[in-house]
């Protein structure tokens, strides 16, 4: 591999499964030395970090919850300390509960707005912070096509993630003077664990509803996260781009 100046470095959070993992093996395939934050699965972690191994990169596992600003601090330090630089964040780490608005515990809400706004805001903030007197780093928050689509029984869920867009055009004009870009992703559904938990015939109804017919793949997502990272799009800053096979045309 190359120097830690020479190879860039990405953070992704909630890197154990779905999204978060697929980005993070696309990156190592792409040269970047991955940092895989996770919450609790040290197993799942170390698969992660075995696949990145694979690809044939290198990577650390840093557990720590993104709604805790001390943690996520911490875990920045450990990045810097391990690497020397952070070039890229994947914001990935989120909850999804979904409830009708009549229905809708605090539990629920809070959980929400803690993990994907507050968790968002920490790293985003603490990694602006290490890319600044570079005057050059990435960051690509994961939103999601209902922050774009009405769907059902996510009023809380569509809040937050309306609220990452608004967030990420916000930073992107605030970071543009240092040469941070900040872009986000809009999957639709997309085949993951979190998907397979929903009953078939609510399944059918969705692919139902996507003009392509099928649910999108980790993958897919993941390639263009990297293509997003990359100075293919060193001019892109503040956008939303969806990922949804059309489901919202």
């Amino acid at each position: 591999m190359d120097n830690v100046q020479e190879t860039k470095v990405a953070l992704v959070t909630g890197a154990s499964r779905g999204i978060g993992k697929a980005c993070a093996i696309a990156l190592a395939k792409a040269g970047y030395k991955v940092v895989v934050n996770y919450n609790s699965n040290d197993a799942a972690a170390q698969e992660t970090i075995k696949a990145i191994e694979e690809a044939g990169s290198e990577g650390i596992a840093v557990k720590a919850n993104t709604a805790d600003l001390k943690a996520v601090q911490d875990m920045m330090r450990t990045v810097v300390k391990t690497y020397g630089k952070i070039d890229l964040l994947v914001n990935n780490a989120g909850i999804c509960k979904d409830e009708f608005v009549l229905m809708m515990s605090a539990d629920t809400i809070d959980q929400c707005l803690d993990i994907n706004i507050k968790g968002y805001l920490y790293c985003a903030q603490a990694a602006a912070l290490k890319m600044f007197s570079k005057k050059k780093g990435c960051i690509i928050n994961v939103s999601s096509v209902s922050s774009v689509f009405a769907n059902e029984g996510q009023t809380v869920y569509s809040s937050t993630k309306g609220a990452v867009n608004a967030m990420t055009m916000t930073m992107a004009k605030e970071l543009a003077p240092r040469g941070i870009r900040v872009n986000a992703i809009a999957p639709g559904f997309i085949a993951t664990d979190m998907v397979d938990q929903i009953p078939e015939e609510i399944q059918l109804k969705n692919i139902e509803k996507i003009p392509f017919g099928r649910y999108g793949t980790p993958e897919e997502v993941a390639d263009t996260v990297v293509m997003l990272a990359s100075d293919a799009c060193s001019y892109i800053t503040g956008q939303v781009l969806v990922i949804d096979g059309g489901l919202s045309l």
